[in-house]
Formats: structure tokens, C-alpha cells, sequence
């Protein structure tokens, strides 16, 4: 027997609905790397103000605006070099016009008040930028 048309109706809309996403949706990039290469650089001078000022915050130690800052970071994006947790701290830079944090955070690695590397970010960890002095 032959199934009424109204019981295939919907399995067929949704076969038809599930090929057009696949055809017409990008893929979204990807952003953790299984082995991160050479970041990107910025130069402290080309931060905003605010992250010169986070930056210089860092390396003396405090005080810092916001309770967070100091906190480790899990690198769970995977996007900085690998290392053992703790390694990694975080630090907020203001964003003026915003109320809360925003997206803008440097993240060193190693002792805290004299950190080996450091790393900028302006879209809260999608990306990042290894700062050069």
C-alpha cells in the first residue's frame, strides 16, 4: 500500500530545506589550529592608548581596573602557543563607550610581572596579534 502523500509531505520540505543550507551556507572558519604557526605582530605603539596602558599595568604588577583582570586564561581556542595551564593570563583593555569589558584583552604568558610573550586581541580571542616592543 501506498502511503498518503500527506506523511511524505514533510520528510521531502525537509530534505529540500537541509540541501539548500548545505548549498548556500559557507562553512565557518575556523579558528582553533592544531599546530599554531607564527602569530601576527603588532607593535606596542599601535595599540590604543588603553593597551599601552594595560601593557605598562602588566609588567608593574597592578593595579588593575577589573576584578577578571589577572585571571588565567585556558587557551581553550587553542590559537597561542600550547603551554601548561596557568601559563596564560588575561587583562582587560577598556573600550570607551561600552559599559561592560568589551572585547579587547591582552594575554601574557609566564611570570606576571615579566611575562615572555604577550598577545593583543580587539574580538575577544578569535584572533590574535603577538605584541613587539
Amino acid at each position: 500500500m501506498i502511503a498518503p502523500m500527506r506523511n511524505r509531505l514533510p520528510a521531502a520540505l525537509l530534505a529540500a530545506c537541509l540541501a539548500l543550507v548545505l548549498v548556500f551556507v559557507p562553512p565557518a572558519p575556523a579558528v582553533a589550529r592544531d599546530a599554531p604557526g607564527p602569530l601576527p605582530e603588532v607593535a606596542l605603539a599601535e595599540l590604543p592608548v588603553e593597551g599601552r596602558e594595560v601593557y605598562a599595568l602588566i609588567h608593574r604588577g597592578g593595579p588593575f581596573r577589573y576584578d577578571r583582570d589577572g585571571v588565567v586564561f585556558g587557551n581553550r581556542e587553542r590559537i597561542l602557543p600550547a603551554k601548561a595551564r596557568g601559563h596564560y593570563r588575561e587583562y582587560t583593555v577598556r573600550t570607551p563607550g561600552t559599559k561592560s569589558r568589551g572585547a579587547r584583552r591582552i594575554v601574557c604568558g609566564g611570570a606576571p610581572t615579566a611575562p615572555e610573550a604577550c598577545y593583543y586581541t580587539d574580538d575577544h580571542y578569535r584572533s590574535f596579534k603577538r605584541i613587539r616592543e
